[in-house]
């Protein structure tokens, strides 16, 4: 059986692609690497987005969770551990391999986010020797954040809203080694008005304790020592990714390493689309409604690709 379309990814824009797929009929399979939820699920499940319309404000996982369900509803297939190895040229349709199995495809669709990512590391002294002990790269669930003093370390929305995770049910501190946050102003503007408590211009000295986090030693901008009491520090400043296979694909790529697109959503090679954190252009804004935005885009574009309606 040929799919109508192989949507490579089961994040935010690839769960969207698949159902604006299945509204148009089309055969739809979903293959993602990891399990599905992407970066939401995989690095910050517990904080919360407030700029994704119709939600005031909802958990990273529980947006995630409607997404999933939603494209469940209309009859995506749905494979969890399937990494694409690669997609090759078949006889009229794309082959889509992946560790164990091969899909034959009439279109698809590249959604696969960062890649292969990690949580970028900070390098201290005792990062690596209290990992799992009291230094974290992720929030826990906010229940098990209860009695702790929480440190968050980073300058960008997704540590300030942890940080005001964590804030609603015990203290609550938050270090960035510039004097300014990159943060949207809304998000500054809450942590602002919030207990949080605020390092500036601060680096880490090194992470304290024998068998779990005990303090952190912070080295503000006049080289003083400002040691603080912890026992969690949640780390936060971007990922390092892994987006290797899409030279193994034969895509064109920006200078930034992404895959470059038409305004279509359309890549060099015949029949593959792209949309989310994987596609770069000019002035593009790494947001969960713009790869869903992309998304619907390349999901029309394979429509049109497949099915030739008569009026596209």
């Amino acid at each position: 059986m040929a799919y109508d379309v192989v949507i490579i990814g089961a994040g935010p824009a690839g769960l969207t692609a698949g159902i604006y797929a299945r509204s148009k009929m089309m055969s739809t399979l979903i293959l993602e690497s990891g399990t599905v939820g992407g970066q939401l699920v995989a690095l910050y499940p517990e904080k919360g987005i407030h700029n994704y319309p119709a939600y005031e404000n909802i958990q990273a996982r529980k947006l995630s969770d409607k997404l999933y369900a939603q494209a469940e509803s209309l009859d995506c297939e749905i494979r969890e551990h399937q990494k694409v190895i690669d997609i090759i040229d078949g006889d009229q349709k794309l082959i889509v391999k992946t560790q164990d199995n091969e899909y034959e495809a009439n279109s698809v669709i590249i959604a696969i986010g960062m890649g292969e990512f990690a949580p970028r590391k900070m390098d201290a002294p005792g990062e690596a020797e209290l990992e799992g002990k009291g230094v974290n790269y992720f929030l826990p669930l906010k229940e098990h954040l209860v009695g702790k003093k929480v440190v968050l370390f980073g300058g960008g929305n997704s540590a300030i809203e942890m940080a005001m995770v964590a804030d609603t049910v015990t203290e609550t501190a938050i270090v960035h080694r510039r004097p300014e946050f990159r943060a949207d102003e809304i998000n500054v503007k809450n942590l602002n008005e919030s207990a949080v408590k605020q390092y500036m211009s601060c680096s880490v000295k090194s992470f304290n304790g024998t068998d779990k986090l005990t303090s952190i030693t912070l080295l503000d901008q006049d080289k003083k020592e400002i040691e603080i009491p912890a026992d969690l520090a949640v780390i936060n400043i971007g990922i390092t990714a892994d987006l290797g296979a899409l030279t193994r694909w034969g895509l064109d790529l920006t200078e930034n390493g992404l895959v470059k697109c038409g305004f279509d959503m359309s890549t060099n090679r015949h029949g593959i689309f792209a949309c989310g954190d994987v596609v770069d252009y000019p002035g593009k804004y790494k947001q969960i409604i713009t790869g869903c935005g992309e998304a619907a885009t390349a999901c029309l574009s394979a429509y049109k690709f497949v099915k030739k309606p008569y009026w596209a």
